[in-house]
């Protein structure tokens, strides 16, 4: 079962996320970094997270923007440095200030959740992270910073003109171009 990290410095929010989790259904195992450093270390497996056993590596980290020692901002940065690391990452914060919005999107997160006050509201947020990232979502099987970081991805040149009149084959099926596909709905 896939491991979350919830990287939050109030225990209300924490206490209010694990209840949520628990009426919607979400069994997964939830780890608690209080802070920014103890979140890197958790991810490095440093210190007192090193037995992997009982700190395993999160499929899913569920960010605090504002965190005491380092900002989660930061945190997002440096988990996005990590080569080899194929980890999603939600922002979810009281913080809805677009600055922080932004620059969370430009660091590489994978979305930005801003916590709700109302109980209702809260579980429907924590049942669509549920649907969609713990159930839907398929993220590489080694997706730690283990994980060996394969081959370097190459775009080719080709003309405009060769695309538009022979489109590549995308997942073994051919694709059409976007003329006849908007022909095709008039």
């Amino acid at each position: 079962m896939k491991t979350i990290l919830q990287v939050e410095d109030d225990p209300n929010d924490v206490f209010f996320l694990r209840k949520a989790m628990k009426k919607m259904g979400v069994m997964n195992p939830v780890q608690v970094a209080t802070d920014g450093q103890q979140a890197i270390d958790y991810l490095q497996g440093a210190g007192p997270f090193a037995d992997r056993a009982r700190f395993p590596y999160p499929s899913l980290v569920l960010l605090d923007v504002k965190l005491p020692y380092v900002m989660g901002l930061e945190v997002l940065r440096w988990i996005r440095a990590e080569r080899g690391t194929a980890l999603a990452v939600l922002m979810l914060s009281a913080s809805a200030q677009e600055a922080d919005i932004v620059t969370a999107y430009r660091l590489g997160a994978n979305g930005f959740l801003c916590k709700p006050s109302e109980a209702s509201r809260f579980e429907e947020m924590v049942k669509a992270i549920k649907d969609f990232w713990l159930t839907h979502n398929t993220l590489p099987e080694k997706s730690s910073s283990e994980a060996p970081f394969e081959g370097v991805v190459t775009l080719g040149h080709s003309s405009t003109a060769d695309c538009a009149s022979n489109p590549p084959d995308v997942d073994g099926a051919r694709r059409h171009k976007w003329a006849d596909a908007a022909d095709a709905t008039r």
